[in-house]
């Protein structure tokens, strides 16, 4: 199949947590991750980023089906269940509404600002080396860090997965899959299956061969 340009978007993920490491203050890009799915399936009313511009599940397509870094198993039935993904939507929302909470905290003044990476919402790491003085407010990069938090951690789950089933297994739980998927549900009036998606597209098809 010929290569397009949005074929290459895995390269914009690992650039996202390469710069990351430097400035903290890139993280905020991570918010076009974050709002161009939910654009594009209210406008749309599809699952065109998921199944076409996700940078990150090419990159899982890449080391797992490539690179062979994959065991390429089916996904356990619980990942697919409607109450996992439910759950773990709900669980992913609680936890930005947390990173929020604590953005507005030092906003507000009553907490500083903590150079830290959170890691599976448990470990924290040092990330002091990745800020850079007081160019911005403190809140500004309090969200930084905490929105990097966020995507360094689906990345980590999403390569365990891969490891351990299919390369875009993450597809299957991805809070973002399943909430442009309620959207277009909601558009349509149809049921729209995330695990007809996940076999649909062809990205995760070719991975999987």
């Amino acid at each position: 199949m010929k290569k397009r340009w949005y074929d290459y978007l895995w390269i914009v993920s690992l650039l996202y947590l390469f710069l990351g490491l430097f400035n903290i203050l890139f993280a905020w890009l991570g918010l076009l991750c974050f709002f161009t799915p939910l654009i594009i399936a209210v406008v749309g009313g599809s699952k065109a980023y998921c199944n076409r511009y996700c940078g990150r599940g090419q990159f899982f397509a890449l080391l797992g089906g490539r690179f062979g870094f994959s065991r390429k198993k089916d996904p356990p039935r619980f990942l697919k269940s409607r109450w996992f993904r439910y759950g773990f939507l709900t669980f992913f929302l609680t936890m930005f509404i947390v990173m929020l909470w604590n953005t507005w905290l030092v906003l507000s003044g009553i907490r500083e600002l903590s150079k830290t990476v959170t890691l599976l919402w448990t470990f924290r790491l040092p990330w002091h080396w990745a800020y850079h003085g007081s160019a911005v407010a403190p809140w500004v990069a309090q969200f930084a860090f905490g929105f990097y938090s966020v995507m360094l951690t689906s990345t980590i789950l999403g390569i365990f997965t891969m490891v351990l089933f299919k390369p875009r297994s993450w597809c299957v739980y991805c809070p973002m899959g399943t909430m442009t998927q309620l959207i277009c549900k909601a558009r349509s009036g149809n049921n729209v299956s995330l695990s007809q998606n996940y076999k649909e597209n062809p990205y995760i098809m070719q991975s999987e061969q």
